[in-house]
């Protein structure tokens, strides 16, 4: 699914969000609002990871909801 759908359907893709990474808060999956690069900030946050397995986590992430 491209990022302007998954902006576009964001309240019924929080849930989604939340299932994939449990560790980010309502507030954290608000925030990104369906943007990619701030959810990919937050999973960095939250994770302590990279920016580039952030980047790829959201990639599979997306891929896997068309």
């Amino acid at each position: 699914m491209n990022w302007d759908q998954l902006k576009g359907n964001w309240k019924q893709m929080r849930g989604k969000v939340r299932e994939q990474w449990g560790d980010l808060t309502d507030d954290d999956v608000e925030r990104a609002a369906g943007n990619r690069d701030q959810l990919v900030g937050r999973i960095q946050e939250r994770y302590g990871v990279a920016k580039e397995e952030a980047e790829r986590q959201v990639e599979d992430w997306s891929r896997r909801m068309q």
